[in-house]
């Protein structure tokens, strides 16, 4: 049950008929949505789940977490315990600085970091990724512009709020904000990734339920104050979601707007966290709403236009289009003849899928074994018909799981739904004598989309 007060969309000033006019056109987009929860005036009045997918799960909300670290940064200042303008160099000692320091380099402040005018020419976080001591490569690479002059869109800035939020108070990112800000929220399901160097990963890795997420955004429109408490500085709200800097340089309407410290600014005086395949967090102050959604998206820009389109003349009293909710709101499994097999056994060299092997039956079953280092192995198991469902034991900590198959010609075609992420993988399976050749497709993703694995 959710511990969020319900209301009817009528009490708040909205017409039921245009909130599902917007369902609607959510669902008929090729924006495939997972979860939806909007908020007006504190309550709520549209919590939605395309099954198999439920808000109560956790969700990795990416880039949201930015969000989520400029308001621990935001304690921080108001503590006295870190300055806007402090060196960025500051906080590290000479084992983690290049051997000469550069003007801009030296000239980096907390406020670069915030605003992603940290002065680099491109996202540093790939090339952070290359090596373990994250925080020394991010300060030996050229900052080519001086801080401050110019917006590029910095994962490995934000990533380095969290290193010095460990220097500073002793404790990680998610360990800090826990008795701050998760506990406080109710959101105790709270996870985020580590690096390899010990440190959360700050402009990522975050997970949380949808309810979670959608008490951020209420929690935001009440400027740090929830239940009689001030968890948040309402002065440190305003400032990171305002304008801070301008980034007329990005290439989507509602992605130059401006930028806050973590925050985007969008149209029509809203902000938002979000992040990447579709996860959001937006913000309506005028209309006192907040709107949260969980998707696989393939375009991010396409998604908030139909918020547009749909959902704010909603807020001015619009009754909708005259279009009808769907009556189920799910994601069907892929149909198709039932598959056959021979029963023996394929195995495969290590490779990016992490799979081991693969073994169709004449049932029509697919079993599909998984390792992964440092965790063990998984048999998968996927069959015609509804979602299976399966625990993913192979994640830390285990995480939803769905499959299914269906034959194609004579291909085994086994689809993978991992439903606390927006990922899912479909394998082609085709035999050839003493071999399988599978050819793979991740629907999203930061590498290439197609994939082609044979057996040896």
């Amino acid at each position: 049950m959710s511990s969020l007060p319900w209301s009817t969309p009528e009490a708040q000033g909205l017409a039921t008929a245009a909130l599902d006019s917007f369902v609607a056109a959510l669902d008929a987009s090729d924006q495939e949505i997972q979860t939806l929860m909007l908020l007006r005036h504190g309550q709520v009045v549209l919590a939605e789940e395309w099954a198999p997918y439920r808000r109560a799960d956790r969700h990795m909300l990416f880039s949201v977490s930015k969000s989520f670290t400029s308001m621990a940064i935001g304690l921080l200042v108001e503590a006295g315990q870190l300055s806007l303008d402090d060196q960025v160099i500051s906080f590290f000692d000479a084992d983690d600085l290049p051997a000469t320091v550069s003007d801009n380099l030296a000239a980096m402040r907390i406020r670069h970091l915030l605003t992603m005018t940290t002065g680099h020419s491109q996202d540093t976080v790939e090339r952070l990724s290359r090596d373990r001591r994250m925080v020394r490569i991010f300060l030996g690479l050229e900052v080519e512009e001086e801080p401050g002059t110019l917006f590029v869109y910095n994962s490995g800035a934000t990533y380095m709020l969290s290193a010095i939020l460990q220097k500073v108070t002793g404790e990680r990112l998610l360990d800090y904000l826990r008795p701050r800000l998760f506990e406080p929220l109710g959101a105790t399901e709270a996870i985020w990734d580590v690096s390899r160097e010990g440190i959360n990963t700050g402009g990522w890795g975050l997970s949380l339920s949808t309810e979670s997420l959608a008490k951020f955004g209420q929690l935001l429109l009440q400027r740090g104050e929830w239940e009689g408490r001030q968890l948040l500085p309402a002065e440190w709200i305003d400032a990171a979601t305002s304008r801070q800097v301008p980034n007329d340089n990005e290439d989507k309407v509602d992605w130059r707007q401006g930028y806050g410290f973590q925050f985007w600014r969008a149209r029509h005086n809203t902000y938002r966290g979000d992040g990447a395949f579709g996860q959001y967090c937006v913000v309506f102050p005028e209309q006192d709403a907040s709107l949260i959604i969980t998707s696989a998206s393939p375009d991010m820009q396409a998604t908030l236009d139909i918020v547009w389109e749909h959902l704010l003349p909603a807020f001015e009293g619009a009754t909708g289009d005259g279009t009808k909710r769907p009556p189920r709101l799910e994601i069907v499994p892929p149909k198709g003849a039932v598959p056959t097999g021979n029963g023996r056994t394929y195995r495969f060299e290590p490779n990016q899928a992490m799979l081991k092997a693969v073994r169709l039956d004449a049932d029509g079953t697919g079993t599909f074994t998984f390792a992964v280092e440092g965790q063990g192995e998984q048999d998968v198991v996927c069959a015609p018909g509804d979602w299976r469902e399966l625990t993913d034991e192979l994640t830390d900590p285990p995480a939803r799981l769905v499959t299914s198959a269906y034959a194609d010609g004579d291909a085994f075609v086994a689809t993978f739904r991992y439903l606390e992420t927006p990922f899912v993988v479909t394998m082609t399976c085709r035999t050839d004598g003493e071999a399988m050749t599978i050819e793979g497709l991740n629907n999203v993703g930061f590498g290439p989309a197609r994939f082609t694995l044979r057996s040896r």
